[in-house]
């Protein structure tokens, strides 16, 4: 205590010596003549404000820290840890501010016995310091910034750049340690179902759209054998298909519903794992609440073969939800079964697109699938059993003329855009080979920062529970 309290005095005498040094140059009564004189004077500020700050904020830390509010929360949450944890009395911290500059707290330490007898030293836990949300020595706001500038940014060193301009010297590994490690604990939360929502924020009365689909990225997978010259492990550079899916709300004119952010989301662990994540959205925000449910996609198997378990496990009434087929691959494979028929010209082909078309959108769907069997009878190549049973599979995904009095999208575009604006642009590049791990913790970051929910993202992130649970 004695040692808290001398440090307490010297914070506040430092305070006081910089206040005293704003307050000279306030009263200096020398002119500026040179615009080296003004760089001078700028850059003389700055600096005190800058220090004047950080001083503030250990203050209001250190003193929250020493707060019997504090140590109470302490012990509760350590309480629950898993594994019998023991304090091992204060230390002084390091903890980076999102200006650059670090600041020194002092704050319990925890470990397990076992840790302390094998002498493993960084395997406790500053309890205090991951209730307020400092995790990897640097407040919320620094790892915040730069997880937000990673979703963003093309790249780590791009990210670096930046910080670079605002006087935030991180290197590229720390950049990528702290994005990764911000999008782990979001993603702990998101996985025991304690995503935060806003106040009635939930699908009651809503007319929802749900929609899922793959887009590509390389993944950098290692190869057996020998290394190269220089002691790497060769790899391989394959196509795998990140998965992703789409939440969101249209009015009654079928229209985006603008007042409810969507929810995009993704995953690397493929089509079970990306419709248990679509399962545990929908019952935080109680889809069975909802008037009418719409699952919109293209003809892909994965997706089909899975829907209906998944309505009968959220206990949805069959009458209020809707299957379809993205109207616009449905004409693209109209396109391609025309294209079997060699001896047609073009004319004749789009002139039998345009009709099938025509009867599509009316919803006789029956006569298309006919006039498909007509096209496709007597061949026996695969491209044509393949168009063939595409329509046939899906006959029942055509109901567009009731999809469309019901004033519901017909098509998966908000799934497509979704999937260019978080893979393409971010994961999808030449050159670019990503860890699979890797690749799914950018996967979360970008789809929360394109949907407009990374408040949501940070109160995952910044919770304590993330420490319970890992």
């Amino acid at each position: 205590m004695e040692l808290e309290k001398e440090n307490n005095i010297e914070d506040c005498q430092e305070i006081g010596d910089v206040y005293a040094c704003l307050k000279k140059l306030e009263q200096e009564r020398t002119l500026i003549n040179s615009p080296e004189e003004l760089e001078a004077l700028e850059k003389k500020i700055m600096g005190y404000t800058k220090r004047l700050g950080v001083l503030l904020l250990q203050k209001k830390l250190q003193d929250s820290l020493n707060s019997e509010e504090q140590q109470s929360e302490e012990a509760e949450l350590i309480r629950f840890y898993p594994g019998r944890m023991k304090s091992e009395g204060f230390e002084t911290v390091q903890i980076i501010t999102s200006g650059g500059t670090k600041l020194k707290v002092r704050v319990r330490y925890y470990r397990r016995a076992c840790h302390r007898r094998n002498g493993k030293r960084h395997k406790g836990v500053y309890v205090g310091l991951v209730l307020l949300g400092i995790h990897d020595r640097c407040t919320p706001y620094l790892a915040a910034m730069v997880s937000l500038w990673a979703a963003l940014l093309s790249s780590f060193e791009e990210v670096r750049q930046v910080l670079f301009e605002q006087g935030l010297l991180l290197g590229v590994k720390t950049i990528r340690k702290l994005a990764y490690r911000y999008a782990d604990r979001a993603r702990i939360l998101q996985q025991i179902g304690m995503v935060p929502l806003g106040e009635n924020e939930n699908l009651k009365g809503c007319r929802v759209v749900v929609s899922t689909d793959g887009g590509r990225i390389r993944l950098r997978e290692n190869k057996r054998g020998p290394k190269t010259k220089k002691g790497r492990t060769r790899y391989k550079g394959e196509w795998r298909e990140p998965k992703l899916l789409i939440i969101y709300v249209v009015d009654a004119q079928g229209k985006l519903e603008k007042s409810f952010s969507p929810f995009i989301d993704g995953t690397m662990k493929g089509p079970d794992a990306v419709f248990q994540m679509l399962k545990g959205y929908l019952e935080s925000l109680c889809i069975t609440k909802s008037t009418q449910v719409l699952f919109v996609a293209d003809g892909a198997h994965w997706i089909w073969n899975r829907i209906p378990n998944l309505v009968k496990a959220l206990s949805l009434d069959p009458n209020c939800v809707h299957e379809l087929l993205d109207f616009y691959h449905a004409v693209e494979h109209l396109g391609k079964v025309a294209a079997l028929r060699k001896k047609w010209t073009t004319k004749e082909r789009k002139v039998w697109i345009k009709k099938q078309r025509r009867l599509l959108s009316k919803g006789e769907a029956e006569l298309v699938v006919k006039a498909v069997k007509d096209i496709c009878k007597g061949r026996n190549g695969k491209a044509i059993t393949r168009e063939r049973n595409y329509f046939i599979r899906n006959v029942k995904r055509l109901a567009y003329s009731k999809i469309k009095k019901l004033n519901l999208p017909i098509g998966s575009g908000a799934i497509e855009s979704a999937i260019r604006r978080v893979v393409n642009l971010r994961l999808k590049g030449p050159c670019s080979f990503w860890y699979k791990e890797n690749a799914e913790k950018m996967l979360m970051l970008r789809s929360y920062f394109k949907s407009g929910r990374w408040s949501c993202l940070k109160q995952m992130a910044n919770s304590p529970v993330s420490l319970l649970e890992a």
